[in-house]
């Protein structure tokens, strides 16, 4: 499989090193107080569980893999541009300093490496991707093939992403706790916002997968379903049905099936019952 460019990069691609004074290894340590939590982190949900099985693990083993940092307004100070998770659990885990590399980054680079760091680890919840490639696109003028080129994602995937920015904030809400999957999101978001809250309540009562989602949509939205066309009168049948309709006279309709079938005679006034009647009964 041909690797996308955005994932594909190192951050030594995306990134220059800093020109700040670096052992040969280029890796430092930072205090962690003086490290400020990336202005343009896309992730904005921690579990903390998850982060207090970090901490634990790094009061054991240290952080084993190293923060990147750029620096920040005041000497000493680093803004942080990988390692949302990591500092968190270090502060936990009361460690005075950690093992940083410096890079130059600008604030579009924040916001891209960010995302790039989470969508490589599946961290992003869909609105939290979502707000950050709209923040790409309106923030520094990034067209959607250039975003899909940078975090490695299709088109088609950044454009479906982005579209939940559209949905009602019950529907989002269900989206961000796990009730509902982005594609029965993405099938509610052609439903009006009320529309939207009524088939949300039907979808989670009643554990509705992604198609059956979409033709409960379809259904609010007044599709009727495509009815499979009858098949057609065998000759025979056609025949018969020549015949009633020459013998008496009127419109015939000869609804036959496996275990029999019925006989529809119109009539269009009094005197055609009467007729009918009589010629039916020999009177």
């Amino acid at each position: 499989m041909k690797r996308r460019p955005g994932l594909g990069k190192g951050l030594d691609a995306l990134i220059p090193p800093s020109e700040s004074a670096l052992p040969a290894s280029g890796i430092n340590h930072a205090p962690v107080d003086k490290i400020i939590p990336n202005p343009r982190q896309p992730r904005t949900i921690f579990k903390e569980d998850e982060l207090a099985e970090l901490a634990a693990s790094i009061k054991e083993h240290g952080v084993i893999q190293p923060l990147v940092v750029t620096a920040g307004a005041l000497p000493g100070e680093y803004i942080l541009i990988a390692g949302e998770r990591r500092l968190q659990a270090s502060r936990q885990a009361n460690l005075a300093a950690v093992p940083v590399i410096i890079r130059e980054a600008s604030d579009q680079q924040l916001l891209e490496l960010a995302l790039i760091e989470n969508v490589q680890r599946a961290d992003l919840n869909p609105l939290e991707a979502a707000e950050a490639y709209q923040h790409l696109a309106n923030e520094f003028g990034l067209t959607q093939d250039i975003i899909a080129e940078r975090v490695g994602k299709s088109r088609v995937a950044i454009t479906n992403t982005m579209g939940l920015l559209e949905l009602s904030k019950a529907v989002k809400q269900a989206l961000v706790d796990g009730q509902i999957s982005e594609g029965h999101a993405r099938a509610l978001k052609p439903l009006s916002t009320q529309s939207q809250s009524a088939a949300l309540q039907t979808v989670i009562n009643q554990e509705l997968n992604v198609r059956q989602t979409e033709a409960l949509a379809r259904k609010l939205k007044g599709h009727k379903p495509v009815s499979k066309p009858k098949p057609g009168m065998p000759p025979e049948l056609q025949e018969l049905q020549a015949q009633l309709r020459d013998a008496l006279g009127t419109k015939v309709g000869l609804n036959h099936g496996s275990n029999g079938g019925t006989i529809q005679i119109h009539y269009y006034s009094d005197e055609e019952l009467d007729a009918l009647v009589a010629r039916l009964t020999g009177e």
